[in-house]
């Protein structure tokens, strides 16, 4: 198999492992059990793989971790949305 798309199934994977938390707090609007500071770290370690893989000119350490930045960056984003909303 050719490493690259071994690498982008594999980031892949890794980037929409996010996204079934992030639809459940959209529906439930719930994010009672998110915590922030993991999320603004996993984001900042995230686009820092961003910017390693436009370094090195890895396409698929830029498109999986610009999602990722995406998703967890929309988890962010619902997290101070919706935070008050529960009380």
């Amino acid at each position: 198999m050719n490493t690259e798309i071994l690498g982008l199934i594999a980031g892949g994977l890794t980037s929409i492992a996010s996204m079934p938390q992030l639809i459940k707090v959209i529906k439930t609007k719930n994010v009672e059990d998110l915590s922030w500071l993991m999320l603004m770290i996993l984001v900042s370690g995230l686009s820092l793989w961003v910017w390693y893989g436009i370094e090195q000119q890895e396409l698929p350490i830029i498109l999986s971790n610009s999602f990722a930045v995406v998703v967890n960056l929309s988890l962010l984003i619902c997290y101070f949305v919706f935070r008050n909303s529960e009380k």
